[in-house]
Formats: structure tokens, C-alpha cells, sequence
């Protein structure tokens, strides 16, 4: 799509309107209109699209509230153009007319932002890119319908846009580590072939990595600092970020996949005190973020979010401005879903938690919205921000608790198999019955922040000296261990064992109740050689290795079929309980849980400190005339081989085993049925259905 800059000269022709914000083609003109209560007068700023030369500027001529708007014409789409501000007051929002604006409406923007401490000093115009203005209709028409992910079925695949195409061998040079790279038919093929329903992107929106990251020569890989909530992120772009981020939106929808994004409303790239002034702190800084006083007086930053500021998500204007960019990321981009980075801070009125707040109740009853994925990091570091739980039905929300049980489990700690058996069905001591969807536990085992699944069998602590920190950042609580050697090793006995683990621990993932969550390149058995901090690191370290070997090849095929068997049941994505009243339907007829000498398993076994083997079984009821599925898992995280008594079978009925973690490779899993005993492998998992034999 080729926009024309309009030749004709730019004149104001008209005070304009105070809504919509933003830049808006019309027919009388282009309506530029922005928030900024506490100014003195606005500038608009327009430039030349080659070069980013001043061309012109104008105060924008009348102010409707807190609204300060005008009308121009010879604007057209692909106009540059950016604010000054002049402000009343001095000290901590004090704003220099040298400082260079983005547009919080801004729906495209020039360039990527790097941090330049020369360029900025001075006039920031050189450093800060420009916006863009765009004629909305040229972005209205999308092809492809959404598809239809029942709840229970969908399994999300956490991805970057880079590091997913970086090194793909099938993606064009020009177009590795760009929108239009994930949206390759190589790419797509892979996520199909591995099963899952939905791609949770990294940060798309435009951020600028952090100047003390810039500083040593790294960068902000991950993305989670933004500068606008609107504007594709233009790394990701080659001529046109937004149209091309469309198109890959489009594109997985044809190839029937959901996308969802993860957005950072918690806070901006202008961090606290001291750092830069890009947008908000120019135009409405008061407004923008959460503010507090020290014991001695000052006026600072409230910190609840670690990056130096928090956005004030209770302030009307920016409560809007938030429903507006979901809106935009909705309607006009055409994505499923939001994975909320932070989320507690969307809850925060102003300072303390209220999961009935006016933004959550906002989304929840907003008509383009509330059918959405909407998917909640239930926590940040300010006061009382552990919130898992406390999100409102239909919310998500990721469960840290499930991710530590399962790897203490089968790292093999005593006293967790209780809680593993909890994580197992769905964690309703957390996501109550009656109140929540037993899929609302987001699952991980693994996500972007932490070891990927590979190294948390391979390092036992974290290996982050090229972060240049002094391996003291990112977390040191990993429960992983690496069975006898720090890193790579060419022993095959202690190979074999991580193999092993990394399939419990994806299987556990897979066959528990909730949402699956799985990170990128963990089924392609992807290192950071140890880094579990990962978020400055814009180079291999990061970005998925395609190249296969045997046994990372037999780790793929174990994935794609694991996921392949939880798609083909109903009771193992989603049990529907006599006692759960959230639905009407039932699918469950019985649960019930065995000791390996097939005695159930009585209350007090359940805290026997060194008790880690247990057997479920779940038989289903008739619904319609669907055959009941009738399931048993056997689990064994200790060091011994255990005899597991399965569960009494009519005389012409057995087990039939569909997988068995014990196995390098599923070519090597023999086809068996078994009526009574079966020798269970020490730190395995395996899967029966129950089968009738004939005659």
C-alpha cells in the first residue's frame, strides 16, 4: 500500500474537533487533536518524509477542555509530523519546547526509537521518530475470518517475531526476523504440525530499549518497554509494519490459527524520575502515571511496575486511551486476544488492587472486547500485587504456582505431590469450582522469562554474564538441576535422563486441566546456554536453532503427538464435575486416585514426605451417543522402578498404553494392552486408555 505525501502547501484552515484523538483524514481536512491539560500551548510539527527535516509548524489554534485540536489541510497519508509542548509549571514535570513529542494516538510511527543521550540532549527531533499519519480506511478490509478455539482446546505457543524467523532456513533473507517472516508457510507449517491453537507474540507495539541497556551495547529484545500503545513495532516491518502485521494476522487466521498479544500497559520507555520525555510525560504527566510522596516531601514515580513508572490505568484519559488501543489492535489489526504483561496495575485504583476496577469492568462489558482472549500476568511488585486468582470469569490467568510444583515434582523434592495432584486437575484450590472455568490456569512450565525447557534440565543455576549484571539478574529460584553436569555433556546416561525429563515435564504440561502454555522452541529443544534472563540478548541466544538431530527430531514427534492426544479427547482438556456448578453439563462419572499396590489413596498418603508415584484414573459418563472415554495416568517422579496394580477390568477389557515418557523415541514404545500389573519406570509418566477386547 503506497501513500502519497500531498504536495499542496499545509495551512490551517479550522479550530477542528476534540475527538477523535489523534490525526483524522477527512473531507474537510486532516483533524489533528491531542490530551495535554496542564499546557501552555501545543505545537504541531511537521516534517519531511525522506530526510525528517522540519518543514513547518503551527499551534494548534483552540482548546476544548483538556483537548487541544485544530484543522489543516494539504495533509495527507504518509505525513510526518510530531508535538512541542509549552508548559506553566518547573521541577520534576518541567518540559523543555526542545523536546520532540510522539503522539499517544499515533497509529504508525517512522522509525524504530534508539536511545542517543547526544541527540537527545539538545533537540530531541533528531532522535525521536516521527508519527505517520494514516487514512483508516486504507486498513479497514481484513480477508480472512478469525477462527473458533473452544477454550478448553486451545494451546497457546508463546513466540517473538524475530527469534521465531531469524534462523529459519525457509524464510527469505530480506523478509527473517519481520512480520512478513512469520507469516511464511514454512513457519505456519511447523505451528500446525505441532498441534497448537494460538500464538502469543512478544511485545508488537513500538518500545525503546532502555538507555542503561544501550549503554553497554545491548539492547531490549523482548520488547517490554513501550513508547506507544497503537504503532507496530517498525523492527518487525520491511516497507510497512502495519500492513504487514495485518497480513501475518491474516495469515494465520486462514491457516485456522488464533494470534494474541502480549501489550505492557503497566508502563512507558520514560521510566521515573530523570528518564526521557518521548510522550506522556510532555503532554499529560500528572494524568499519565501514578504519582506518590516520599517521607521527605518529594514528588516521585510510583514503581510498582520495575521500570520506573506505572501507568495510571484509573485516570479517565488514559483508561480510554487503553480500551482505545485494544480497540485498534482488535478491529483494524485483527487480533484475538491480549496477554496482559503486569496486569495487576490494570486493576489499581488508584494504588490498591480491585479486581472489580473501573478498567477490568470496562473490558468485560466493552462489545468489541469482551469476547476476547484476555489473559492476565497476575501480579507486579507494588503493594499487594500477587493476585493470582483474583482476576474476574472469563479472565485467564498464568499460574506460577502450577510451573514450580510441577518442576520441584519431577526435579524429584518430597512433600509436592499433593500440590502436584492439585496442579494436575486444574488447580481449583485456586480457580474455584462453581466461579471459574477449570481452563482458566494458564499452565507453563516454561515461558520467556526463565530457562527454556531444554536448559532446565541442563543447568542447575543460571549463566547470565552476557547480560554484563555479573550473573546477578533474573531469577535464582529455577528449580532445574542438570543430573551430574553443569551444561552440555557428550554422557549419554545423563542425557538420556534430561530427555526423559523433558518429557514428563511437557507431557504433565499437556495432559493437565487448564490452558496449555508452551514456549517457543522448547519443542525444538531450543538453548540459551544457560541464560534465564534472556530479555538484552538480540542475537542466537534468543532466537530459535532449526537445525535438527536425531534425538531433538524424536522430542518434536513426542510433542506433536502428546498435543495430538489431548486434542482427541474430551476428558483430557476439560472435566466437567458433578460438584462444579459453572456448567450445566456434566462429563465425568468418576476420579478416582490409587497407591502403585492399586488401594486408593487415603488423605494421610497424600503428605508422606517421600511419596512421589500415584496413579489417577477418570472414567466419563455417556453424553449423547459419544462412547465414555475411561482414562488412567500412572506418575512416578522417585529414583525406583515401581509395580503399579492397575485399576479392576472386566475379563475381557485391558489397558492400553498410548505413551510412556520412559521411551527415547515413540518408535521405540511398544504397542501393548495390560490387565493387571505394570512395571513402571523410575521418573516416568504414562498414559492408558481402557479398551474392550473383542469376542
Amino acid at each position: 500500500m503506497k501513500e502519497i505525501q500531498n504536495a499542496a502547501p499545509i495551512k490551517q484552515s479550522g479550530m477542528g474537533k476534540a475527538f477523535p484523538l489523534g490525526a483524522t483524514i477527512t473531507q474537510e481536512g486532516c483533524n489533528f487533536a491531542v490530551y495535554a491539560p496542564d499546557a501552555k500551548a501545543v505545537v504541531l510539527c511537521f516534517f519531511n518524509s525522506d530526510t525528517e527535516e522540519a518543514l513547518d509548524e503551527f499551534p494548534l489554534p483552540e482548546k476544548t477542555g483538556d483537548v487541544w485540536h485544530g484543522l489543516f489541510t494539504g495533509v495527507s497519508a504518509g505525513q510526518y509530523y510530531g508535538y512541542r509542548v509549552e508548559r506553566n509549571e518547573a521541577g520534576l514535570h518541567s518540559v523543555p519546547t526542545d523536546k520532540l513529542l510522539i503522539d499517544p494516538y499515533a497509529k504508525k510511527i517512522s522509525r524504530a526509537i534508539k536511545w542517543d543521550a547526544r541527540r537527545y540532549k539538545h533537540d530531541s527531533q533528531f532522535m525521536t521518530p516521527k508519527c505517520i499519519v494514516i487514512d483508516d480506511s486504507d486498513y479497514a478490509i481484513s480477508h480472512a475470518s478469525a477462527p473458533v478455539i473452544p477454550k478448553h482446546k486451545r494451546v497457546v505457543y508463546e513466540a517473538h517475531v524475530k527469534g521465531l524467523t531469524k534462523l529459519h532456513p525457509g524464510v527469505p533473507k530480506e523478509h527473517r526476523g519481520k512480520f512478513i517472516g512469520a507469516a511464511h508457510s514454512s513457519v505456519i507449517k511447523h505451528l500446525k504440525a505441532l498441534g497448537i491453537t494460538t500464538v502469543q507474540f512478544m511485545p508488537l507495539c513500538s518500545f525503546m530499549p532502555e538507555p542503561f541497556i544501550t549503554d553497554k551495547g545491548l539492547t531490549n529484545y523482548w520488547g517490554y518497554n513501550p513508547v506507544n500503545f497503537f504503532a507496530p513495532e517498525p523492527r518487525y516491518g520491511v516497507s510497512d509494519a502495519l500492513v504487514e502485521l495485518k497480513e501475518m494476522v491474516d495469515a494465520y487466521h486462514s491457516a485456522g490459527l488464533e494470534v494474541i498479544v502480549d501489550v505492557v500497559f503497566n508502563h512507558t520507555a520514560e521510566a521515573g524520575n530523570g528518564g526521557p520525555i518521548l510522550s506522556y510525560k510532555g503532554f499529560c504527566p500528572y494524568q499519565a502515571y501514578l504519582l506518590e510522596q516520599t517521607k521527605t516531601g518529594e514528588l516521585v514515580y510510583s514503581n510498582h511496575s520495575g521500570c520506573g513508572n506505572t501507568v495510571n490505568t484509573a485516570q479517565p484519559f488514559m483508561m480510554g486511551l487503553i480500551l482505545d488501543a485494544m480497540r485498534h489492535w482488535v478491529t483494524v489489526i485483527g487480533v484475538d486476544g491480549f496477554r496482559f504483561d503486569l496486569a495487576v496495575c490494570l486493576g489499581r485504583e488508584p494504588q490498591e488492587y480491585n479486581k472489580k476496577s473501573g478498567l477490568l469492568r470496562a473490558i468485560s462489558s466493552d462489545p468489541v472486547l469482551r469476547d476476547k482472549v484476555l489473559l492476565a500476568e497476575p501480579w507486579d511488585i507494588g503493594p499487594g500485587g500477587y493476585q493470582v486468582g483474583n482476576f474476574p470469569s472469563p479472565w485467564l490467568e498464568v499460574n506460577d504456582k502450577y510451573r514450580d510444583t510441577v518442576r520441584a515434582f519431577w526435579r524429584g523434592d518430597d512433600g509436592v505431590t499433593a500440590d502436584f495432584a492439585t496442579r494436575l486437575m486444574g488447580s481449583r484450590d485456586i480457580f474455584h469450582k462453581g466461579h471459574r472455568h477449570i481452563s482458566t490456569s494458564v499452565n507453563n512450565v516454561t515461558y520467556h522469562d526463565g530457562f527454556t525447557l531444554h536448559d532446565m534440565v541442563t543447568y542447575a543455576e543460571r549463566h547470565n554474564l552476557d547480560n554484563l549484571e555479573d550473573n546477578r539478574d533474573g531469577h535464582g529460584h529455577n528449580l532445574s538441576a542438570n543430573y551430574g553436569v553443569e551444561g552440555e555433556t557428550n554422557d549419554e546416561s545423563i542425557i538420556d535422563m534430561r530427555e526423559r525429563q523433558k518429557r514428563n515435564l511437557f507431557a504433565t504440561l499437556i495432559f493437565s486441566q487448564g490452558t496449555p502454555h508452551i514456549l517457543g522452541g522448547d519443542e525444538l529443544s531450543r538453548t540459551q546456554n544457560g541464560n534465564n534472563n534472556a530479555y538484552c540478548q538480540d542475537n542466537p541466544i534468543s532466537w530459535l536453532n532449526w537445525e535438527m538431530n536425531k534425538r531433538k527430531q524424536d522430542f518434536l514427534r513426542f510433542c506433536q503427538y502428546a498435543i495430538r492426544l489431548r486434542q482427541s479427547s474430551t476428558l483430557l482438556s476439560e472435566l466437567k464435575l458433578h460438584d462444579d456448578a459453572f456448567t450445566l453439563s456434566r462429563n465425568v462419572k468418576e476420579i478416582n486416585w490409587y497407591k502403585p499396590d492399586g488401594s486408593d489413596k487415603a488423605s494421610e498418603d497424600w503428605n508422606v514426605h517421600h511419596n512421589k508415584a500415584f496413579g489417577v484414573e477418570i472414567k466419563g459418563c455417556i453424553v449423547g451417543d459419544q462412547k465414555p472415554e475411561h482414562w488412567f495416568l500412572c506418575v512416578n517422579a522417585s529414583e525406583n522402578d515401581v509395580r503399579f496394580h492397575l485399576p479392576s477390568v472386566l475379563p475381557k477389557g485391558g489397558w492400553t498404553m498410548h505413551l510412556d515418557t520412559r521411551y527415547n523415541s515413540l518408535e521405540e514404545q511398544p504397542s501393548i494392552c495390560i490387565q493387571k500389573v505394570f512395571l513402571q519406570a523410575s521418573k516416568s509418566l504414562t498414559l492408558f486408555s481402557f479398551a474392550h477386547f473383542s469376542g
